[in-house]
């Protein structure tokens, strides 16, 4: 479910929850992405597994929320030749039952930081952190409906897209139920909680937004959110998500978000409010517990260098005197040395 444009309709079938055969160009990327928060543990994490077969490459990346604010992370553009199946770089996503139950691993190793805010850095945070064994094994079940799929034209046929600026033809979200277990050199830690996942596919670059606000948040198995602000270059913004409550999905139709920052421009508290299709509303408040920055950089066409900052950030958040976690996850083009978004 998800709101379509005149002319256009909401497209989602079981059979997308496996690889699609890519189209032509050559940014084709088809991802999942899983997120785990253990409200007993305080604990949680997230992972993404994007293919991009046109490139001949993955992006692979978790990253882990540990005790005492630590975080493991690793990060890599593994080699394949196809996009048949959602394993590489040590990490494989299985479907078992289509909107329902999948399964998550991991096996390889991750980078232990005590101090995230290193990963502004890489080279430097990767030499001077160590590197431990890493596995992990997670079952995510469905507690909601499903939101979002391909919008495609009346007649079924696909829309027509500019390659440049796509962040992604298609995508889909849902709230999670998630047990299993990490461990990182001799630690273990058992899992039981509660995420969100989604899945994209088309053609993706991350500087194709010019910045966002995503804030996918738990508070039980019947109570959870995504609060979405999506802006481009023109200041246009787009304001959505979904309010999981008692089995079924409220379309947010207006939200906003106002942030604290520290000295980096990292997010450090926020309130939100939000209204939805029924008429409800809801104020959130959110302190994150810990946060890691992540960046993505490449070349236009033109020779410009382009730099994206993604901060990722293990959220608190209080609604309705409830308290649960999630993520905030704020996307930025760096312009000056700033995010776009405070310029």
């Amino acid at each position: 479910m998800s709101n379509a444009g005149k002319g256009t309709k909401i497209r989602l079938a079981p059979e997308d929850e496996y690889p699609h055969t890519p189209d032509t160009a050559a940014n084709y990327n088809e991802s999942m992405y899983f997120n785990v928060f253990d409200p007993a543990r305080r604990i949680g994490g997230w992972f993404r597994l994007g293919n991009r077969p046109n490139e001949r490459y993955a992006e692979m990346t978790i990253c882990l929320y540990l005790p005492g604010g630590r975080v493991a992370f690793m990060y890599k553009k593994p080699e394949i030749t196809s996009n048949d199946e959602m394993n590489a770089g040590g990490l494989r996503i299985d479907v078992v039952e289509p909107f329902k139950h999948l399964k998550l691993n991991y096996t390889e190793k991750a980078l232990l930081l005590d101090r995230p805010g290193e990963m502004a850095d890489p080279k430097k945070a990767f030499t001077e952190n160590p590197t431990l064994p890493c596995t992990v094994s997670l079952d995510f079940r469905g507690v909601s409906p499903m939101f979002g799929g391909e919008t495609v034209k009346e007649d079924g046929s696909s829309l027509a897209l500019d390659p440049e600026k796509s962040f992604a033809k298609a995508h889909y979200e849902q709230h999670m139920a998630v047990e299993g277990r990490f461990t990182l050199g001799d630690e273990s830690f058992e899992i039981s909680g509660f995420g969100l996942r989604d899945k994209s596919w088309g053609p993706r670059y991350w500087q194709a937004i010019h910045w966002y606000r995503w804030l996918p948040m738990n508070f039980g198995p019947d109570f959870a959110m995504m609060i979405s602000i999506v802006t481009n270059e023109e200041g246009q913004e787009r304001q959505g998500g979904m309010v999981l409550k008692d089995g079924k999905y409220d379309l947010i139709r207006k939200c906003s978000i106002d942030s604290e920052w520290d000295d980096n421009w990292y997010q450090t508290s926020l309130k939100a409010h939000v209204e939805t299709e029924s008429g409800a509303q809801y104020d959130v408040e959110g302190d994150v517990i810990s946060l890691i920055p992540l960046r993505n950089r490449r070349k236009a066409p033109d020779g410009t260098d382009l730099n994206t900052r993604i901060t990722e950030g293990m959220t608190e958040y209080r609604c309705n005197g409830m308290t649960g976690l999630g993520m905030s996850e704020y996307l930025d083009q760096i312009v000056d040395g700033k995010p776009v978004s405070v310029a």
